[in-house]
C-alpha cells in the first residue's frame, strides 16, 4: 500500500498538532506516495536496525524517538545519525517517528504503563491546552438541523464523552445584496431580515478544514457568516502522563517488586517511601520529571518515568515516592503498541517487531 495511508492512520491515532514543540515526528525520510511492503517498528532507530530492515526487506522503519531531532547541514557520515539517514536513502527505506504526540494521546506511552501495572480508571496527570477552537456561524431556523449535523459528522462537537454538543440561540440577521448577488433569501437592493439560530460548537485544531468545509457546503447562504476562536479549555483526554489506581493498596516494597516484574526492569532508583500504602500509581513514559509537581498535586503515592537527576529526587520531599526505571525501560513497550495496532488495522499487511534491544544504557551487577 503507499506510506500516506499507514502514516494517516497513525496520524488520526496520534496527531501531529498533539506534538511538543521541539519534536520532530512524522515522515523523516521517504515520499508520501511511495509504495510499502513490510514495516520494522522500534524504540530507536540505529545503524543495527536499518541492518535488521534490509535483511528482512522491510522499506519502512516506525521508531518512537526520531532519529533526527534537529535539522542536519551536512550528511557526510561522521556522526551515527548522518549514517542512518545515508543507509535508509541508499536502501529506499522510509523512517517515520511518532514520539510525542504518542505520548500525549490516551492509548498512548503512558497508557501502556498503566495497562502493564493493571491500573484503574486511569486519567491524563497534565491536559494539554491550545488544541480546541469554537466555531460560531448564524443559519436560517428552517436549516439548522441540516447544518448541525453535518458539523457534527466532520468532528464537531466532541466533549469527553459526549457527542453532538452545541449551543444555539434565536435571533435574527439583516443584509442587504447588492446587484451581483445572488441570495438564498430576500431582494436585491433591500435590507433582509431573516430569523435565524446562533450555532456554537467546538472542534480540535485539526478538525477544522473538516469543519469548514462541512459549514461551507451544507450552509444555504452564498456568504456564510462565522467566527472561529482559539481556547484556552484543556483537553482532557490528551496531555502528558497518566494516574491511576491499584485495585489493592500495597507497601512500598511489595509494590517495587511488582514494578520491577511488570515493567521487566533490572534497577529501580527511588526515593524513600512514606508510611501509608501505595495506591494511587502516576506514571509517565520517557523523561517524565516535569510532571513531578502535577503528580504531587494529585495525590499520587509514586510517580513512575525516567531520567530524574540527583536533585530532582530532593524534590520529592516525601510527598511521594519517585521511582526512575529508566527511559527506555519505561517506554520498551512502545513497540509492541504501535506493532499492535497496525496489525489489527492492516492484518494482510507485514510489520515485524525489531528482534534489537536498542537501549544504550547497560548495568553492571
Amino acid at each position: 500500500m503507499k506510506l500516506s495511508i499507514l502514516t494517516r492512520f497513525l496520524e488520526n491515532y496520534a496527531p501531529l498538532n498533539y506534538q511538543e514543540d521541539y519534536d520532530n515526528s512524522g515522515l523523516i525520510v521517504g515520499e508520501a506516495d511511495q509504495e510499502i511492503h513490510s514495516a520494522l517498528v522500534a524504540l530507536d532507530c540505529t545503524e543495527e536496525i536499518i541492518d535488521e530492515a534490509i535483511v528482512h526487506n522491510c522499506n519502512l522503519i516506525i521508531t518512537h524517538h526520531p532519529i533526527v531531532f534537529k535539522g542536519l547541514k551536512k550528511l557526510t557520515g561522521k556522526t551515527y545519525i548522518e549514517r542512518v539517514v545515508i543507509k535508509a536513502i541508499k536502501h529506499n527505506i522510509a523512517l517515520y517517528a511518532i514520539h510525542t504526540n504518542l505520548d500525549h494521546v490516551h492509548n498512548g506511552v503512558s497508557g501502556e504503563i498503566c495497562k502493564r501495572l493493571q491500573l484503574k480508571n486511569p486519567r491524563i496527570l497534565k491536559p494539554k491546552t491550545h488544541l480546541l477552537k469554537k466555531l460560531v456561524t448564524f443559519c436560517p431556523v428552517a436549516q439548522a438541523m441540516q447544518v448541525r449535523e453535518a458539523l457534527f459528522n466532520a468532528g464537531a462537537g466532541q466533549i469527553s464523552n459526549y457527542s453532538e454538543c452545541s449551543f444555539n440561540t434565536e435571533g435574527y440577521g439583516t443584509f442587504n445584496g447588492n446587484e451581483q448577488s445572488n441570495a438564498f433569501v430576500g431582494e436585491k437592493g433591500t435590507q433582509h431580515q431573516e430569523q435565524e439560530i446562533r450555532i456554537e460548537t467546538i472542534f480540535r485544531s485539526q478538525d477544522e478544514r473538516k469543519v469548514l468545509v462541512a459549514l461551507l457546503e451544507n450552509h444555504p447562504y452564498e456568504e456564510v457568516a462565522y467566527d472561529i476562536y482559539a481556547l484556552e479549555n484543556k483537553l482532557e483526554n490528551v496531555g502528558a502522563g497518566m494516574v491511576g489506581w491499584l485495585e489493592n493498596g500495597m507497601e512500598a516494597t511489595e509494590f517495587l517488586s511488582y514494578l520491577k516484574e511488570r515493567m521487566n526492569v533490572q534497577v529501580i532508583r527511588y526515593t524513600r517511601p512514606g508510611l501509608k500504602k501505595i495506591r494511587r500509581v502516576a506514571v509517565c513514559g520517557g523523561s517524565g520529571s516535569f510532571l513531578l509537581g502535577d503528580a504531587i498535586a494529585a495525590n499520587a503515592d509514586v510517580f513512575i518515568t525516567g531520567d530524574f537527576k540527583y536533585h530532582e529526587f530532593f524534590d520529592a520531599d516525601k510527598k511521594l515516592m519517585i521511582a526512575d526505571i529508566g527511559h527506555f525501560e519505561s517506554e520498551q513497550f512502545t513497540s509492541n503498541l504501535l506493532t499492535g495496532i497496525i496489525r489489527e488495522q492492516f492484518p494482510e499487511f507485514s510489520v515485524r517487531l525489531t528482534e534489537h534491544n536498542t537501549n544504550p544504557v547497560h548495568y553492571f551487577f
